[in-house]
């Protein structure tokens, strides 16, 4: 691996705004600066679900790369998968800045953000072009914040991006578009997910992001209405906009979304209520905090068939990727799991869903 003038140059973008380090991440990535992994992956890695091979179980959660400017280079470091996004339908500023503030402290962010990014027409043409990518690839998307027409934008955004995708993914979750969450109104969602229905009957897997911030009833209701509706997996979750006490950051009052470190125990608990409500009828991702291999395979326990990560890449840089994957084959071994399929949903009383290596 050639991680090196990445991981030398880490120290420095944490001393810049985080928005323009961000920006220069994205800029250096493109520019094959962060390297890529060397060999192939473990066998023991291997997952099979949502109709295509992983090669791992570790992807790159919606955020890093919104406008799919990165994808082929983010696959280069080692993810099994990157979720790009999340795109709108038209092109949009986002919401005034400062909006993404680091909690170092606490191993977490902040953002605000907004949904900004270039629109629906240019994310496609880069989609376009990776046909011949080495891992698995998500689309996610959302709505702009004005002249927004939930039935009428989302099955666009769907109709758009499913040749190219090996799923969609519905952002209904984001704190930081006013009016959002309200999408996980069970009669709300409902009315998306039937009318992606009838306009795109082909298309890949349907996944649905949702908030760690709902009430079992919310919870319940979710799932019902997306078993109901043809949808093919949760992803869970979004940020949080609840802030735990033990916080330290002189950031920790700012509004927005909560990622990284202190998601990680609220994220497993929503998981595990999923998988328990799911009983094995939807695929689900697990999101919110992971920063080792022993997290991810507390996803995987709880029944998560992927796990995605964003906070913990963008501090400890594209040498994460390699020391999870790493960490995660010591933490199959220590728990007595063969292979990544045979830890998914050991935790959860839900039968499992098909997962094959």
């Amino acid at each position: 691996m050639r991680h090196s003038f990445a991981s030398l140059a880490l120290p420095a973008l944490r001393l810049l705004d985080p928005e323009r380090a961000h920006g220069l991440a994205l800029k250096g990535l493109r520019a094959g600066l962060a390297g890529r992994a060397g060999g192939a992956d473990a066998p023991a890695l291997c997952v099979t679900v949502l109709g295509r091979r992983f090669a791992n179980p570790i992807g790159l959660a919606a955020g890093f790369d919104k406008d799919a400017v990165a994808v082929a280079p983010l696959l280069a470091l080692g993810f099994g998968f990157v979720e790009a996004g999340t795109v709108t339908p038209r092109p949009q500023m986002g919401n005034p800045k400062p909006r993404l503030f680091r909690l170092t402290e606490d191993g977490a962010v902040i953002n605000r953000m907004g949904m900004n990014g270039l629109g629906l027409a240019p994310f496609v043409k880069r989609l376009q072009s990776l046909a011949g990518r080495s891992g698995g690839l998500g689309a996610n998307v959302g709505l702009n914040k004005a002249g927004a027409e939930a039935e009428r934008d989302y099955p666009a955004l769907v109709a758009a991006v499913a040749p190219y995708a090996d799923y969609v993914a519905l952002n209904v979750s984001s704190p930081n578009t006013p009016g959002l969450r309200d999408l996980q109104d069970e009669a709300r969602l409902r009315g998306i997910l039937q009318a992606i229905q009838s306009a795109v009957p082909k298309r890949p897997p349907l996944l649905v992001k949702i908030a760690p911030d709902l009430s079992q009833a919310g919870l319940e209701a979710i799932v019902e209405c997306c078993v109901d509706c043809g949808v093919d997996g949760l992803i869970v979750s979004n940020t949080t906009i609840t802030r735990p006490a033990r916080l330290a950051s002189a950031h920790k009052a700012e509004a927005g979304g909560l990622s990284g470190r202190p998601l990680f125990e609220l994220s497993n608990q929503v998981l595990a209520q999923v998988a328990m409500l799911s009983a094995g009828r939807l695929v689900l991702i697990g999101c919110g905090g992971v920063a080792s291999g022993r997290d991810v395979l507390t996803k995987l326990r709880a029944g998560a068939s992927l796990v995605q990560l964003y906070t913990a890449f963008a501090y400890g840089g594209p040498a994460l990727v390699a020391r999870l994957k790493a960490e995660l084959l010591v933490a199959l071994r220590e728990d007595g799991f063969g292979t990544v399929s045979e830890a998914i949903g050991a935790d959860s009383v839900a039968p499992r869903v098909g997962v094959a290596v």
